[in-house]
């Protein structure tokens, strides 16, 4: 139900995102602009989250946050069809990363509830996946209204018929799923006992390739700017991005519970090289550079949290989730600002810098793979 209630709501935020860069440009935002817009605003969305996790986890009211969250989030993209200048898109922008934040701990200690049963990394993989289907057909969405109409605001204001299917189906989940705490085994309480050692260096990790991913809006930009990608197949490029995610994430899910956080080691690799294909080069390398970071983006929604729910105890997970994304949305936010003015002062200095952030990763990686399976071990004998 949360991967069916995700994949229209990717549908209707991730059908916006995909035109927000080529929006931004028109409403005279430069490329620092967008840079710190779209990175300010995973800075509030991801730090927004540490505060609705320890709510959750305090109140026991998870439902109640999460709906509160979708609400603003479905809301606050096709007001983006009212938006006349760029700082109100921005505000807009951003209101629609803090429905995110407020709706995501509470949701991931739900679902990490579920998942308890079939493998935390086949959940969250069978979940990114219908949530990236969702991604992949909404930019498709926009992209045919761009075609019939060439309207940006309407194609905004088209996306509130989704994201009203998402909130009618949230409904229908809190109807059926009341109390989804009660499909795992309750733990004893082990507040006293802190995060372990590993869960922070694998959050180190995670920030350095948080901060050297590039916003798709930035890049969105880019192809708008030096015409390697038509305007009509940015949304185009985007959804193809989405479709290596949610593929990329039902795969990576299966492979995660069989060869755990190893798997994140040549997936960083790999999707490191978005990078220069985008940046540097043309079409076919552009739509090629969007598949990594598509790639890349899979990892970051999948494996990342999945790894997250073994590390805690299941009455910390929500808490834990919030302090990860929000060390995660800091970074995200600064690496954003950062690319953004590199890129207006020089593009291959904004390339260079997203490529040695990604790949400083992979040597942390390497160090929590030899302690993750003891962690995971010992977190297990303490809440059984």
């Amino acid at each position: 139900m949360i991967g069916a209630l995700s994949f229209f709501s990717d549908f209707t935020h991730e059908g916006a995102r995909s035109i927000l860069g080529p929006y931004l440009a028109l409403l005279q935002a430069s490329a620092t602009t967008v840079g710190i817009v779209t990175g300010f605003g995973e800075l509030a969305g991801y730090g927004l989250r540490f505060v609705s996790g320890r709510l959750a986890d305090l109140t026991g009211r998870f439902w109640p946050i999460t709906i509160f969250g979708y609400v603003v989030q479905m809301l606050a993209v096709p007001a983006l069809a009212l938006a006349d200048s760029w700082p109100a898109a921005a505000a807009l922008i951003i209101l629609e990363r803090m429905g995110k934040a407020i709706r995501n701990p509470p949701r991931d200690a739900m679902l990490s509830h579920a998942a308890k049963e079939i493998g935390f990394g086949w959940a969250f993989g069978v979940h990114e996946a219908l949530d990236q289907f969702g991604a992949l057909f909404g930019p498709l969405a926009v992209a045919a209204i761009l075609t019939l109409r060439g309207e940006y605001r309407f194609a905004f204001a088209a996306l509130l018929i989704p994201g009203l299917l998402c909130l009618s189906l949230l409904l229908v989940a809190r109807w059926l799923y009341p109390r989804p705490e009660e499909m795992e085994p309750a733990a004893p309480e082990v507040g006293a006992k802190g995060l372990s050692r590993v869960y922070w260096l694998y959050l180190a990790g995670a920030t350095l390739v948080a901060a050297g991913f590039a916003d798709f809006p930035l890049i969105a930009y880019h192809f708008h700017r030096v015409s390697s990608v038509s305007p009509h197949w940015v949304p185009i490029a985007y959804a193809i991005a989405m479709a290596v995610s949610g593929t990329g994430s039902l795969v990576f899910g299966r492979l995660f519970d069989r060869f755990g956080i190893t798997l994140l080691i040549p997936l960083t690799l790999l999707s490191a090289l978005f990078a220069p294909l985008v940046f540097l080069g043309g079409f076919w390398a552009a739509l090629t550079g969007a598949a990594l970071w598509g790639l890349g983006m899979g990892v970051h929604e999948s494996i990342i949290p999945a790894a997250v729910a073994p590390l805690v105890p299941p009455q910390r997970r929500a808490s834990a989730y919030g302090l990860f994304t929000a060390g995660y949305g800091l970074f995200w936010f600064l690496g954003s600002a950062t690319i953004g003015i590199l890129y207006d002062r020089s593009v291959p200095a904004a390339m260079a810098f997203c490529m040695v952030l990604e790949l400083a990763a992979i040597p942390i990686f390497f160090a929590v793979r030899r302690r993750y399976n003891d962690t995971v071990q010992e977190t297990s004998r303490n809440s059984a």
